[in-house]
């Protein structure tokens, strides 16, 4: 599919991106020069490939170039720090990595040697083999070709989760996708997602594969989705449920909107309040979903029949079981089906990934009429705006600081992104939070950093003598 839509009329536009289109001459050229680069690298034709992908056209071309070359393709998040890079590069024992310029620091280029693997950098217009692969590294091979992405937490500790082509093939792509006439005067797509998670994938591949052209940001912005709705007048779009609150808050005249049927949102929940103030105000339903990496995507939805007949009788919910898909909810102590309306853990089918029942760490309750309702994580992760983070991994990588006796990481409500972390900590010596938090940025992703924090001479604790998570919160809440 990917070769064919390469293939495509060269003077035809793909992506725009600041202004610019880029076409599919663009995209062709980008991805046979990637190729050409790994196999100027000496690495095997079938060795797993190292991607950290940022939204720019070049790093979407050499997508396509991997995956028409049937390379396995081991996704690294981009912002991060150089250390965290390094970590993933040493981790996920690939044979080359593909990265952009500003990523080839001078400590993720010393891991690329010490691993002994090949470097491909993409610039804005060029791509170069940086360094050479010398050392003949082993690698663990798929049965076939895969995507590994790091999955967001859904059903415990983040990891890596393979996705095979065949499946984005058949299931987000589809057997009846190139109608080439239709795709070249439909609206564009936009794409904001990271490239690297599976919002991104599913998002991207298809429209690009059916022969759809795309508008691209490197990061969402609400400036950006309404230039974007203004120009091309879209009858479907969407935005991160983190940035309702301030689409409401930029007043966008109901006109500029009018051509929109209806808004997808995923990702993490709606505040039912910004919803209902959005239809109420744009008179446009809100079709909420629910999905994960591990399950392929989404595995529960609202459509609009749903929303004309259920809408504001089944608001903060995020749907029915999309068909194919189950949905169960579950003792967690003795795994039994609990009833309509019982609250427990989640478990799904998806039928993308198999038959068996995934166990989920989100709690939930269906009700009698199959809607999902979320009622938070069992694991007491902080869902920040779709990133779902454990408090515990925070507080493992700030005990590496020399003067940290102690920390609690609580989460801590936010209007904008629905919760963010706040840290608290018992110092052995002196350190201030921006010393704390710059450590913690070698350690972690951005996404992890506390927004809060609170230096305490003792930290709170209950008549056990354990740690007061409550007490904890209540600092910041006060």
């Amino acid at each position: 599919m990917i070769v064919r839509a390469l293939a495509r009329d060269p003077a035809r536009p793909a992506i725009e991106y600041q202004g610019r289109w880029f076409t599919w001459s663009d995209l062709r050229g980008w991805a046979s020069v990637l190729i050409a680069r790994l196999a100027q690298s000496g690495i095997a034709a079938d060795a797993p490939v190292a991607f950290v992908p940022r939204n720019r056209p070049i790093a979407i071309a050499a997508f396509l170039g991997l995956l028409a070359a049937g390379r396995s393709v081991r996704m690294i998040y981009a912002f991060q720090s150089p250390e965290g890079v390094s970590r993933d590069i040493a981790r996920l024992g690939a044979a080359a990595v593909v990265l952009h310029g500003e990523d080839f620091t001078e400590t993720v280029e010393a891991a690329i040697r010490e691993a002994g693997i090949a470097a491909v950098v993409l610039e804005d217009d060029a791509i170069q083999l940086a360094v050479g692969s010398h050392s003949g590294v082993g690698f663990r091979p798929a049965p076939e070709p895969v995507i590994e992405i790091l999955t967001s937490g859904t059903t415990g500790p983040p990891k890596q989760f393979p996705i095979s082509q065949r499946m984005i093939a058949e299931h987000h792509v589809g057997s009846a996708a190139f109608d080439d006439e239709a795709q070249a005067i439909a609206p564009p797509a936009l794409l904001y997602f990271p490239l690297g998670n599976i919002s991104g994938i599913y998002s991207t591949i298809p429209p690009l594969v059916r022969g759809q052209r795309a508008c691209l940001l490197d990061r969402f912005s609400i400036d950006g989705w309404r230039n974007y709705v203004v120009e091309h007048r879209p009858a479907h779009s969407g935005i991160p449920p983190a940035s309702m609150g301030a689409l409401l808050e930029a007043n966008i005249p109901r006109e500029d909107l009018a051509s929109l049927k209806a808004m997808g949102l995923g990702a993490a929940p709606l505040d039912p309040a910004l919803q209902a103030t959005f239809e109420d105000r744009y008179g446009i339903p809100i079709l909420q979903s629910y999905g994960a990496t591990e399950f392929g995507g989404p595995v529960c939805a609202w459509t609009p029949e749903l929303h004309a007949r259920w809408g504001r009788a089944k608001l903060g919910s995020v749907g029915r079981a999309m068909p194919g898909a189950k949905l169960r909810v579950v003792d967690p102590d003795d795994g039994r089906e609990l009833p309509a309306e019982a609250e427990g853990l989640l478990e799904v089918v998806s039928p993308r990934i198999g038959a068996e029942w995934i166990r989920t760490a989100d709690i939930g309750a269906i009700d009698p009429d199959g809607f999902l309702f979320l009622r938070g994580r069992a694991d007491g992760a902080i869902v920040r705006g779709g990133f779902k983070l454990l408090p515990e991994t925070i507080e493992r990588a700030l005990l590496l600081h020399p003067a940290v006796a102690e920390a609690v990481v609580v989460a801590v409500p936010d209007a904008r992104l629905g919760e963010v972390p706040a840290a608290a900590v018992r110092l052995a010596c002196d350190s201030t939070p921006a010393e704390l938090e710059a450590h913690l940025r070698r350690e972690l992703p951005a996404t992890h950093i506390p927004v809060h924090w609170r230096v305490c001479e003792s930290l709170p604790r209950n008549p056990s003598l354990k740690l007061d998570r409550a007490a904890i919160r209540q600092l910041f809440n006060a």
